[in-house]
């Protein structure tokens, strides 16, 4: 996740999307969360092979057995739930969390249910390339689309993005990047909806995961669409030029299982 940068209320009051994302206690449903005094990158001496050493709190990182992103190659095919999603509009407010763009959601923007779960919309961020990778393949780009339920756990939803046509739902946002130095753009009368980020076809692969930002805590339901959706090459670059190669390497599976739905 995600600069997912929010975490799970069972495991800390405040950070990470989600990197998450999220990945990421949360500050609140909308606010993204920051490690204070503690810097991580994506390279050399503050790297993801250095998380665990930057902070007692980051010790996840390295001892963590679930940890995320990972490559989704062996899987378990299953008759698993739909996903329902009732996502409502979100005011455009972009973000620049210093790892990745991010829109943050305010109470009562909907969500996502699977099965007997719902989990409420918080937050999307992006890395490039995906973080994910499918039977070793990566995608040019990743949305997170990070969520929490009544208890405080939290789902991601990753939607993989390859280039192709220009995204209509991305174009608002990657239009709208803050300026080098600030860290918000606010776009006035304008809303999004994450269902116009959704593929036509909802399958998914799922799978017990962690946030793939510090401080990467494990116990985060990962459900990562089969269908990817488009972005231009334009889209992509544009991302490029202010975060490029934001994911985290993937991690080991060890005893993990990956659940398939039978449909795309």
């Amino acid at each position: 996740m995600t600069d997912i940068q929010i975490v799970s209320t069972r495991l800390l009051p405040r950070l990470l999307i989600c990197g998450m994302a999220v990945f990421t206690g949360v500050a609140s449903a909308a606010e993204p969360a920051k490690s204070e005094g503690h810097h991580w990158s994506y390279s050399g001496e503050t790297g993801p092979e250095h998380w665990d050493s930057e902070d007692p709190a980051f010790a996840m990182c390295g001892v963590g057995k679930h940890q995320s992103p990972i490559d989704i190659e062996k899987t378990v095919v299953k008759d698993l739930p739909e996903l329902k999603f009732d996502y409502k509009d979100v005011a455009l407010v972009v973000t620049d969390t210093g790892h990745s763009f991010q829109i943050n959601a305010a109470k009562g923007s909907g969500g996502f249910t699977v099965g007997k779960e719902h989990y409420d919309l918080l937050q999307v961020h992006f890395h490039e390339p995906s973080e994910e990778r499918v039977h070793g393949a990566e995608s040019s780009m990743v949305a997170h689309i990070v969520h929490r339920n009544a208890k405080g756990d939290l789902a991601v939803v990753a939607v993989l993005i390859r280039v192709g046509k220009t995204n209509e739902f991305l174009k608002p946002i990657f239009d709208h990047f803050p300026a080098k130095g600030a860290t918000e753009s606010i776009v006035a009368g304008k809303t999004i909806n994450m269902v116009d980020l959704l593929p036509a076809h909802h399958g998914y692969y799922s799978f017990e995961g962690s946030l793939t930002t510090p401080p990467c805590s494990e116990n985060v339901r990962w459900f990562v669409l089969k269908t990817p959706v488009e972005a231009s090459e334009a889209q992509v670059n544009e991302f490029r030029v202010r975060y490029a190669h934001n994911n985290r390497p993937t991690q080991p599976l060890n005893a993990r299982v990956i659940e398939e739905t039978k449909s795309d």
